[in-house]
């Protein structure tokens, strides 16, 4: 995985809690083109992360997106579904006006080992 690219954590577990900072879709150090690519490549990077503590995408209950443009909230969208599958956690999209890189997906996950309910 990338070293993280500020003075953060990237995941950090509390109980059976597990918070995943915002990954962006960076490959290889570099930033995926456009929406579609950097949400599979931020996707891959949760993916990623939560394995590094036992954890997969199905057990994250929560998301928060962050868009720098809120025009390709369907693209994003339709991104968001192929990386996610099936599994549906709860989920925040919220327009910001600048990420990191100049990044245009940003995704952070809260994640919980153990029985759903």
């Amino acid at each position: 995985m990338a070293t993280p690219i500020g003075p953060y954590t990237p995941v950090v577990t509390a109980g059976d809690l597990i918070v995943v900072s915002g990954q962006l879709g960076l490959v290889d150090g570099e930033l995926a083109d456009g929406v579609t690519d950097q949400t599979a490549a931020v996707i891959a990077n949760l993916e990623a992360r939560l394995a590094e503590v036992g954890a997969t995408l199905g057990d994250v209950i929560k998301t928060t997106c962050f868009l720098t443009d809120m025009a390709t909230f369907a693209e994003f969208n339709e991104a968001y579904v192929n990386g996610f599958g099936d599994h549906r956690p709860a989920r925040s999209t919220i327009g910001v006006a600048g990420l990191p890189l100049g990044a245009s997906v940003e995704i952070e996950a809260l994640a919980h080992r153990g029985p759903k309910g």
